[in-house]
């Protein structure tokens, strides 16, 4: 476990925990402390009688803390991970305390019944009746969708912005109930344009125009080929058998971690984690899904490069992956990076004809700087071809000040006329916005 102070501070949840996470780095907060060959532990005093038993796995960067935080990690597990990176020496070496072996004890028999599962033979004829009796339910659920559609259409959509979220949630929900989730969280953002600024019809109309192309392509998916089948079963909402890809041979090369983006829902966050290929150059989506209080699989820092093997997903346009095999690499550098928007825009057209519903992308593009035009933000490249900043300035700021004024390579995330910038090369190194 050799993680820099910036790749424990990208762990936080939010920045208040960031800066509560660094006064717990500090030994005077720590009743007692020590780590062995798995795993970092300590225990904080609080405002209770009790102190808060801190623990940390080190092999997977998995978090457990006994503080009422819902937060994950919480501000405890930052404070002793980043204590450590500070102060190795002192960490006492020692065995583990109960409820730290416990846990780990916990963690394995988790481990152990999932292979278990894994192992056990599967009913195939029961299996396929699971898969007819959901393809129906999915099948009504489009039915109700279309029809749904068409109605926005046939009525307009100047009063859509008085509809309100309920409206949406409702059909949102039918789409759960039909099995299809991934049409569920478009009828979603269906729901959350912006109605307040202005153009929000072509938005709109954008989003629902890209749900009709899922449901019509789905229904008539006969005359497809095999890749794009599948893309719309994903978008639909069907999984996909990991194991069986784990089973495949994959990509290997050097991944670097270019960008982490993250969504709360209820208790699960939604890790987007960008890797790029350092040799293939290629990109790829890593996703992971963690419940609240479970740590995560995988430890994918922005800045971080591996040495793994990555499965695509089938797609026509392949971009998701699983990491099949990793290992941490030393090897440093920058990707070589695209050298104009008009190879961005080049890009873009090639996956679009392939995939024509597909999500943002990222790119690496060489000497971008930002500038003004028409009171809004652009991004220049050395041809003095502009593309237009999305209107997110949590982070624009920043850029501005670390570039002041000049041009930088860039990782930037989006699709066809908007992106957003998520990281630089500043005086050659790695930085996260």
């Amino acid at each position: 476990m050799n993680l820099t102070e910036d790749q424990i501070l990208s762990l936080a949840p939010d920045d208040s925990s960031k800066k509560a996470g660094k006064d717990l780095a500090n030994p005077s907060k720590w009743v007692t402390k020590g780590i062995s060959d798995q795993a970092l532990w300590g225990e904080c005093q609080g405002s209770g009688s009790k102190p808060y038993q801190t623990q940390i796995d080190t092999a997977n960067i998995a978090f457990k803390c006994s503080c009422p935080s819902r937060k994950f990690p919480c501000k405890h597990g930052l404070g002793l991970l980043l204590h450590h990176s500070r102060q190795p020496d002192a960490f006492s070496r020692t065995a583990e305390p109960a409820w730290v072996t416990e846990w780990l004890g916990k963690r394995a028999d988790t481990q152990q019944k999932k292979a278990t599962r894994e192992d056990k033979p599967v009913d195939e004829a029961a299996q396929q009746k699971r898969q007819q009796a959901r393809q129906r339910k999915v099948a009504d659920g489009i039915a109700e969708l279309r029809l749904w559609l068409k109605d926005i259409v046939r009525n307009g959509i100047l009063n859509i912005p008085s509809k309100g979220a309920s409206w949406f949630d409702n059909m949102a929900k039918r789409m759960v109930d039909a099995q299809a989730g991934g049409l569920a969280g478009m009828v979603r953002g269906l729901g959350e344009t912006n109605f307040y600024a202005d153009g929000w019809q072509s938005e709109f109309m954008a989003r629902l125009v890209n749900i009709y192309l899922v449901i019509e392509g789905y229904t008539n998916g006969d005359s497809l080929h095999e890749a794009l089948q599948q893309d719309l079963r994903t978008l639909i909402g069907f999984p996909q058998n990991q194991d069986e890809l784990r089973a495949q041979a994959g990509i290997t090369d050097t991944w670097l971690v270019i960008a982490k983006q993250t969504i709360d829902t209820d208790n699960i966050t939604t890790e987007r984690n960008w890797l790029y290929g350092m040799n293939s150059g290629r990109y790829a989506l890593v996703l992971q899904f963690i419940i609240r209080g479970q740590g995560a699989e995988l430890s994918l820092t922005p800045g971080l490069n591996l040495e793994a093997e990555l499965v695509f997903f089938p797609s026509a346009s392949p971009l998701r992956a699983i990491v099949k095999s990793q290992s941490a690499s030393g090897r440093t550098g920058k990707p070589e990076g695209l050298e104009s928007w008009l190879k961005v825009a080049e890009a873009e057209t090639a996956s679009a004809a392939a995939l024509p519903v597909r999500s943002e992308r990222p790119f690496v593009v060489k000497a971008l700087k930002p500038v003004q035009y028409n009171n809004s933000w652009w991004l220049q490249d050395e041809t003095r071809h502009m593309m237009q900043l999305k209107n997110r300035y949590n982070t624009f700021w920043k850029l501005l000040s670390l570039s002041g004024g000049q041009a930088m390579d860039m990782v930037v995330i989006g699709k066809e006329d908007q992106y957003e910038t998520v990281a630089v090369w500043h005086n050659n190194e790695f930085t996260i916005l």
